[in-house]
């Protein structure tokens, strides 16, 4: 992946899918790209091939917007409710010619429904990233390889769920 500065890191990017009841991690994916487009359906077929079932809804940050995502998801039954960028500060447009799909998540953005949707966004979604970083301390990988990394990944979200459960049980 690119470096701020320039040049390029070895980096890995990771995706988790969270329950929105218990913040159990209930899909953990990682690839070696730095863009989370196109991820959003893989981690909707890891959810389903791990609970066997497809999510009710599903809610996502900007980065996993694009039209042939939208697309690849439109017939799957899953509402999707992906943020476009900026909602609340300014109207954001879509041309409808070029972009359907992107134009009607716009659209869809400016419903009570989908706003109160996407504000859980963020109890949902990021205690578990925090609590990987803060609790169990996890800040890079140790081992190399996308391969390897993606199993170090699988298991520290494991670990995390497991505490969770202790946690949860014991209240």
């Amino acid at each position: 992946m690119t470096r701020a500065g320039g040049g390029f890191d070895a980096s890995y990017n990771a995706q988790t899918a969270v329950d929105e009841t218990a913040h159990i991690i209930v899909a953990a994916e990682l690839t070696n790209s730095a863009s989370d487009a196109g991820q959003l359906p893989v981690m909707l077929k890891a959810v389903g091939d791990n609970l066997g079932q497809r999510p009710k809804q599903v809610l996502a940050d900007t980065g996993y917007r694009g039209e042939v995502v939208f697309e690849q998801l439109a017939s799957r039954g899953t509402d999707v409710v992906v943020s476009l960028g900026r909602e609340g500060r300014k109207l954001v447009r879509f041309d409808p010619q070029r972009s359907p799909l992107t134009a009607q998540m716009a659209d869809k953005l400016q419903t009570d429904e989908a706003r109160n949707a996407y504000r859980r966004h963020k109890w949902i979604a990021e205690p578990p990233n925090g609590w990987i970083k803060h609790v169990l301390g996890m800040r890079q990988f140790s081992l190399r390889g996308l391969h390897r990394v993606s199993a170090e990944w699988k298991l520290v979200c494991m670990a995390l769920n497991l505490r969770r459960m202790a946690t949860l049980s014991a209240s």
